[in-house]
């Protein structure tokens, strides 16, 4: 007989595996012991951000990994999903994301979700690139998301995160790769945004461009992984700046 596994156990699974990466980061790098802890704090702490107004003008769906949580923001009203629903108090926000979700999870949290959305937006591929998901899965799963999205959706807004490789969480030679890694996420959103017709938001930057690496004190959270408030602030001002609710807002 087959055994159902628990939300709570697939949870348990994820940090066991962001652990074993972090302890892995540690060996390689030298990365300061107590940014893992901070980060699991951060993770623990985080709740993401939903908004139930009673006659929604606007329907939102968030899916994605722990920047769609809003791990590293001081409340969930500082999150991406949080501005928004800030700066639009009459759309409903629902939020299924989760820490540690990879964009396989992601796929499956869409098709959880229901229909009807005016807007998805998918906030994920951290992970992929952290836990070294293969090219070809990443390009699969990406792809797969997209397609879903776009069933759940009018408009589906794909925003990777920005350079991995510049938190301060990781040190050369694993922020390197992490870099690496991070340009090779950024070209399958975009192919894939492009092929399906669906935005896509650039957070990746050269590094003496990055404000993330310029600013790294004041956009980066405690564990030097995750956003600070402000950093979020940031990526809102992307959002906005590359047009992504434009269809919502005019």
């Amino acid at each position: 007989m087959t055994r159902k596994t628990s939300p709570h156990h697939n949870a348990t699974r994820r940090w066991a595996t962001l652990a074993a990466v972090a302890a892995g980061a540690l060996l390689l790098t030298g990365c300061a012991p107590w940014r893992m802890w901070t980060a699991a704090d951060l993770a623990r702490d985080a709740r993401p951000y939903t908004a139930q107004p009673p006659q929604p003008t606007r329907r939102v769906l968030v899916v994605g990994d722990s920047t769609a949580v809003g791990t590293g923001a001081g409340t969930a009203a500082d999150s991406l999903p949080g501005r928004i629903g800030q700066d639009h108090p009459q759309w409903r926000i629902d939020n299924l994301a989760a820490n540690g979700a990879k964009f396989g999870d992601v796929v499956q949290q869409l098709e959880r979700a229901g229909g009807g959305y005016d807007l998805v937006l998918v906030l994920a591929g951290g992970n992929d690139v952290i836990r070294f998901t293969s090219e070809d899965t990443l390009r699969d799963h990406v792809q797969q998301a997209v397609a879903l999205a776009r069933q759940k959706g009018q408009q589906v807004v794909l925003m990777p995160c920005g350079n991995v490789g510049h938190a301060p969480f990781f040190v050369p030679p694993l922020s390197w790769a992490m870099s690496r890694r991070s340009e090779a996420l950024h070209a399958l959103a975009r192919e894939a945004a492009s092929a399906q017709q669906v935005h896509y938001v650039r957070l990746l930057k050269p590094r003496d461009q990055d404000p993330f690496v310029t600013r790294s004190q004041e956009l980066n959270a405690a564990d030097g992984l995750h956003p600070s408030s402000a950093g979020y602030a940031e990526w809102y001002r992307e959002l906005v700046a590359q047009g992504a609710l434009n269809s919502l807002t005019q």
